[in-house]
């Protein structure tokens, strides 16, 4: 009895305070300090995902949970529910939003060329250099909540979320909010939440950055400043600083668009040492062993698209295999990352209504998500990951009493929500005492013969339509208490009839009266004759659907099987071939070549010991080569070649940005390439750090970079970088002229020497001074500086060759490559001279007046005078007839088969710094190899086998059976594409999707 009596006093009075008593807000009128006991009785209670108590009393005061369970009596004075049996839900959290926010008021960018240069930040306060860097923004300072908003949060079951305005790279916190009727101080729970970032620089009208490397370098520099901030002494004040480092341990949300970039975040991640919380794009499943290897949790939304209409078969050729493949696959998403147990959250984000969330959840269930996952993924995952488990996501006593009322399981179909309570206060979605009036029913009115009244729908919110034979009329519906109102057409435009009814819930029938078109009244019944029709797309199957294969990439030519179609690094011997080796043996007639793990064993003639137990490969009539090596490629490169903006952006990476899906990997395989080196464009003095790639189709961005290869950077030369023919809205960004390149140059690595003779400095200092602020910009070009890091340059001109050298040699460095070099043949000797070597287009000339006096035997007279010289393609197109690019050189130079392959395999490997490994067949080397049908340089010649590291990513036989294995994917993917619009599901039209093919000058980017 003490125990009873202690209890009710503590309901009494430790909650009766109630949950914001505390209020800084006047009373206007009279006051009301009511604060009632309430009590659920009869509860079916889920408590948390996976923990169900049925049968229990709830009890509710203060706006939170007091008590569960019936050993105690409910106090005379309490407000009782009895739910006979109803379920109570937590309320969901969600993670991502804008909700109470003002609209981002957006900043048309038109092209940079026609909208003038803006280099620095307009906003004013000492902030940050970059206006898309805004950590002092705070998703609470602009919060107002909004009553309207908040009750279509609360009809999807969402009774709390994060807001902020989403806007920019750093975005500033989030504030956690209840999505209630409560005055905008009572709703926000947690002023600063979490921070969020993004690569999409979102309003800003600053021209840096352009492309996704360059966001991705500014938030690198942005993470190095704030940790210097924190412990520097003297320096600058900046309150954007100050704030990342206030915020510092806040957990952070990252919002990207794809597996890629989300991959992209979580390095940015490791390399920060902070976790992030990534807001993904839905198609992780393509990757999900990379994703499940970050460790991070996840933020997935649910916006899964909609069939393509197929009923056009020329608009289906627009749809590309992976857009089929990707609208099968998305809804098993959730069901493959609980299985690779990634931590994850749902989001409405994307999504063009709110309500659309519970269907995607349900087909996502088939796929075999399970409940307690669902379910965990909308309350306690988004609680743990906002800081507030301990207020949200579950039912116990103290917690916040959000929570739904509703008539079954939270995901079955035939589920409607009844209320929703946030923080104690009641919101009623749907009338609990409803009569199920669905059924089909024979209408008796007047003359209208033949016509039934069907109710389908749910119980709560049902659909009516007036049917007779193929014929169906939709009813407006409407109800006020028991009375019900329809108005329909029988014969649209010409009769209408407006009807009110009563449902005798007895003896199941409709009565009532209608009014015609010409004023009579006329009574009208109709009696029941069935059940309720079943739309065929809410059938629920207990049967669990198999999730899509998925391929690696998820594309056409894809290797089926979780990539373990891919083989390991083989063991074989290709026998009887003629093999070029680009080494001083020659060509090798009738001669074998031996391969264990992915190197080269052996190069001439096998005995039988060798060949024990190896896979035999008849070469017979065809021809062996090294790989061939693009030196200057632009492929495989996501959202921009170009980081355009500034003179100097040393500081970004290509490495960043691999797109290791690009078709043209596969189709350059498929004419001998085996490394490309992908270069940043041309649009600035100092460009992007490249990365040299091996063509691994079907691994993933990290796996495709040719291990310990040396680091490079583009320098580029000529018109593109002083900007000519950018318009007259684009002379204000130095340099203008050629002699403006050159004192860009000199300043720039005057400031470089200075910056790493202060790191010398400080790292020799045996009293450690304060640390100097790192410089990503000059970090690079002191690499140059300590021959770490070398130049490839786009060139032309022999005066700008010339100057480019001399102000190397002022320095101390050396130009390792001259690309294009269309000149080149002028300055051969200074070449030589210097150390630099050359990649030339094979026979490009008088495209643009820039390259007025190019001449096709530029790459002859290079090799004569000694100069390194290869062949590269700078085109998407053209790297695939690499081996005719070389041909080029014994027609227009009569240079010897063998020098001119050279110039597309061992002379790129030696340009490159990595002739160890690759470009010639050698024993000890990496068996990058290609089998042609004919001799190499031949315009008939066809790659038959492609071979990386050993393994055969192009096969021509295996190719033709993919080409008819895709093509019957597409057909069937298609077909149920078809079946989909057939039941009535909603589509979208074919559009062609734009595929990114760079130039060195192109400066516009597809986003992702």
């Amino acid at each position: 009895m003490r125990k009873i009596l202690t209890w009710l006093y503590t309901v009494l009075l430790v909650y009766s305070g109630g949950l914001f008593a505390q209020s800084t807000r006047p009373i206007e009128g009279l006051s009301d300090e009511r604060d009632p006991l309430h009590v659920f009785t009869n509860v079916t209670l889920i408590q948390e995902p996976g923990k169900v108590l049925k049968g229990v009393r709830v009890f509710v005061q203060g706006g939170k949970i007091v008590q569960i369970g019936n050993e105690n009596p409910i106090p005379r004075h309490a407000l009782v529910y009895d739910l006979q049996g109803r379920y109570m839900v937590p309320s969901f959290v969600e993670l991502i939003s804008d909700y109470g926010q003002p609209e981002v008021k957006s900043a048309v960018r038109e092209r940079r060329s026609s909208r003038g240069v803006q280099t620095q930040s307009t906003l004013p306060g000492p902030l940050y250099w970059n206006q898309a860097v805004h950590p002092e923004a705070d998703g609470f300072a602009l919060f107002e909540a909004d009553a309207k908003k908040a009750a279509e949060w609360r009809k999807a079951g969402f009774g709390a979320a994060l807001t902020l305005q989403r806007d920019g790279i750093v975005r500033g916190t989030a504030a956690l909010v209840l999505l209630g009727d409560q005055p905008t101080e009572e709703a926000v729970l947690k002023d600063r939440a979490t921070q969020v970032m993004s690569f999409n620089k979102g309003s800003s009208t600053q021209d840096y950055p352009s492309s996704l490397m360059g966001s991705i370098a500014l938030i690198r520099q942005a993470i190095l400043d704030a940790q210097w901030y924190a412990g520097a002494k003297e320096k600058e004040y900046n309150a954007s600083l100050e704030a990342w480092n206030r915020n510092r341990n806040l957990p952070v949300v990252f919002e990207v668009n794809d597996h890629r970039s989300a991959l992209r975040a979580t390095r940015i991640a490791a390399e920060a040492g902070t976790p992030y919380i990534v807001k993904g794009g839905g198609d992780e499943y393509k990757r999900i062993d990379e994703i499940k290897k970050t460790g991070s949790a996840f933020i997935v939304p649910m916006n899964f698209p909609k069939a393509y209409d197929m009923s056009n078969p020329f608009d289906a050729l627009n749809v590309s295999l992976a857009e089929l493949k990707h609208w099968e696959c998305a809804p098993a998403n959730a069901a493959i990352l609980e299985k690779a147990g990634v931590r994850f959250a749902f989001t409405t984000d994307g999504l063009k209504e709110k309500k659309e969330l519970m269907s995607a959840i349900q087909k996502s269930l088939k796929f075999g998500l399970s409940k307690e996952q669902a379910l965990a993924a909308l309350t306690t995952i988004p609680a743990q990951l906002a800081g507030a488990a301990d207020k949200l996501g579950a039912l116990r006593p103290g917690m916040l009493a959000n929570f739904i009322i509703c008539t079954h399981e939270v995901f079955d179909k035939e589920n409607t929500m009844l209320e929703h309570w946030v923080a104690g206060e009641r919101y009623i979605l749907n009338a609990s005492d409803s009569v199920d009036v669905r059924g089909v029913y024979r209408l008796s009115l007047d003359t209208l013969t033949g016509w039934t009244l069907s109710v389908g729908g749910s119980a709560v919110s049902p659909e009516f339509n007036f049917t007779r034979d193929s014929i169906t009329r939709k009813a407006d519906a409407g109800r006020s208490g028991s009375q019900w109102t329809f108005r329909f057409e029988p014969v649209k435009g010409k009769t209408v009839y407006r009807m009110n009814a009563t449902f005798d819930g007895t003896s199941r029938a409709w009565s009532g009266w209608s009014r015609s078109a010409d004023g009579s009244w006329l009574s009208w019944t109709a009696t029941r004759t069935g059940d309720a029709p079943v739309k065929a797309d809410s059938v629920v199957s207990d049967s669990i659907r198999s999730i899509p294969d998925v391929w690696y990439p998820h594309t056409a030519y894809g290797w089926e099987g979780k990539g373990q179609a891919i083989p390991n690094k083989g063991s074989f011997c290709i026998r009887n071939a003629t093999v070029w080796t680009c080494e001083d043996a020659g060509v090798l007639k009738a001669a074998d070549v031996l391969v264990r793990d992915g190197k080269i064993v052996k190069v001439g003639a096998c005995s039988e010991v060798d060949l024990k137990g190896l896979d035999i490969i008849d070469g017979t009539g065809m021809h062996l080569t090294p790989g061939l090596i693009d030196e200057h490629s632009h492929i495989a490169i996501n959202e921009g070649v170009n980081e355009g903006t500034q003179s100097i952006t040393s500081e970004v990476r290509i490495g960043d940005v691999i797109y290791p899906d690009d078709i043209n990997i596969y189709r350059q395989l498929a004419g001998g390439v085996t490394a490309s080196h992908l270069l940043h464009g041309s649009a600035n003095a100092i460009g992007g750090q490249t990365i040299l790639i091996k063509l691994r189709w079907g691994k993933g961005s990290e796996e495709m970079k040719f291990e310990g290869a040396d680091p490079f950077i583009k320098f580029a030369l000529g018109e593109n970088v002083k900007q000519a023919n950018w318009g007259d809205n684009n002379i204000t960004r130095y340099p203008q002229t050629r002699m403006g390149v050159e004192q860009i140059y000199i300043d720039a690595f005057t400031r470089a020497r200075e910056y790493d003779n202060t790191w010398k400095r400080f790292r020799a200092s045996k009293a450690k001074t304060e640390t100097p602020r790192r410089d990503l910009e000059l970090d690079a070009l002191a690499e140059i500086l300590n021959s770490n890091r070398f130049i490839t340059c786009h060139s032309y001109q022999q005066g700008e060759i010339n100057m480019l050298m001399h102000v190397a040699d002022s320095f101390g460095f050396k130009v390792n490559t001259f690309t294009h070099i269309l000149e080149g043949y002028k300055v051969a000797d200074k070449m030589k001279k210097h150390g630099a070597g050359g990649s030339s287009f094979a026979d490009w000339w008088a495209y643009k007046y820039e390259v007025i006096e190019a001449i096709p035997q530029n790459g002859a007279i290079l090799h004569r005078c000694g100069v390194v010289t290869a062949f590269n393609s700078d085109d998407a197109e053209m790297a695939r007839r690499l081996n005719q690019e070389a041909a080029k050189a014994v027609k227009y130079g009569n240079i010897s088969e063998e020098e001119a392959l050279k110039f597309v395999t061992l002379n790129p490997a030696k340009l490159l710094h990595v002739d160890s490994r690759v470009g010639s067949i050698k024993a000890g080397k990496d068996a990058d190899l290609v089998l042609w049908n004919a001799p190499p340089l031949s315009v008939y010649a066809k790659p038959v086998k492609t071979f990386v590291d050993g393994i055969a990513y192009f096969d021509a036989d295996r190719d033709l059976k993919l080409r008819q294995r895709d093509e019957n994917e597409r057909l069937r993917i298609q077909k149920k594409m078809v079946d989909e619009k057939n039941s009535g599901a909603p589509t979208q039209k074919p559009v062609t999707m734009l595929h990114e093919e760079y130039h060195c000058n192109d400066m516009e980017s597809l986003p992702h």
